[in-house]
């Protein structure tokens, strides 16, 4: 009898073993981190994608604020499961050659993205050749305002000082992409002249009367799209999140739409979730064939 007492226990503690195992990979099969620079416009993608994976998918996501070096390397490493941030094929030329042999490129999210030198319309200048002129120079001191200094646009900048020859005088500031659009506001608002690295979509281009200058060398490229990368392993372990994310595309109104929202107030998560409850159909597609 006592045999049989040892033996009902030990199975016992065996099936709560199991039972408690089995939870605890279930839990962890509904978590993901996603990464993601600090620009305007992935915040506003990353939070929209979060929404979803948690409103809809019942996933536990954790967001990680990186550059974008880090950003790239966390998800080939595997520290980050996926990233709807990487601006190809130029502004992470570099990133790409680095790691894309270790991470899956889901494809666009979003076409259509530029990068450049922005000015305000109400300067006369028209080419970034025209940053030759001693005038141009001195009415902004010789210094383009930029942003985190690991940015893809950040090295096109230093390349484009290089190409065109303004290396010797002109000087671009580090800041962040925030600091950057509050110096353009300021500069903006009282009419002053000001150069900075910008990229559309932007909500500064919806709130100001914005240019590029013309790129006649192409450093900064052509016409850009917004990839997905996702980990090698994720289709196998997290074949929702994975489905959803080779899904998820949207075009420059959609994210424009959450950015404004976010500069008129709302907090990125409270922007994302009205978008996705307002474009329901479009969400739907989104999660097609997951079960």
């Amino acid at each position: 009898m006592l045999k049989k007492k040892w033996g009902l226990a030990l199975t016992a503690v065996i099936m709560l073993a199991a039972a408690v195992a089995g939870c605890s990979q279930k839990t962890d099969s509904k978590k993901i981190k996603l990464a993601y620079v600090a620009w305007d416009s992935e915040i506003a993608s990353t939070n929209v994608v979060k929404y979803v994976l948690e409103s809809k998918l019942d996933y536990s996501v954790e967001l990680l604020q990186v550059d974008a070096g880090p950003m790239w390397a966390g998800v080939s490493d595997g520290s980050a499961d996926a990233m709807v941030a990487a601006w190809l094929p130029t502004t992470h030329a570099s990133y790409l050659e680095k790691y894309g042999s270790s991470v899956e490129d889901l494809g666009p999210n979003l076409e259509g993205t530029k990068t450049g030198l922005v000015i305000p319309s109400y300067m006369k200048e028209n080419s970034i050749e025209d940053l030759n002129n001693d005038a141009t120079g001195k009415s902004v001191d010789y210094q383009i305002i930029g942003i985190e200094p690991g940015a893809g646009i950040m090295q096109s900048t230093e390349q484009a000082l290089k190409d065109y020859g303004l290396d010797g005088k002109w000087k671009l500031i580090e800041s962040s992409s925030a600091a950057m659009a509050t110096e353009l506001q300021k500069a903006y608002e009282a009419k002053k002249p000001i150069i900075v690295t910008g990229w559309t979509p932007h909500w500064m281009f919806a709130n100001m009367d914005l240019k590029y200058l013309e790129d006649p060398k192409g450093v900064y490229g052509g016409e850009e799209s917004i990839h997905t990368v996702a980990r090698k392993d994720l289709k196998s372990d997290k074949s929702d999140a994975y489905t959803l994310l080779d899904q998820f595309t949207w075009t420059a109104d959609d994210m424009a739409e959450v950015m404004v929202a976010i500069q008129e107030g709302q907090s990125p998560e409270e922007a994302a979730k009205a978008w996705a409850d307002s474009h329901s159909e479009q969400v739907d597609k989104w999660l097609e064939g997951i079960k």
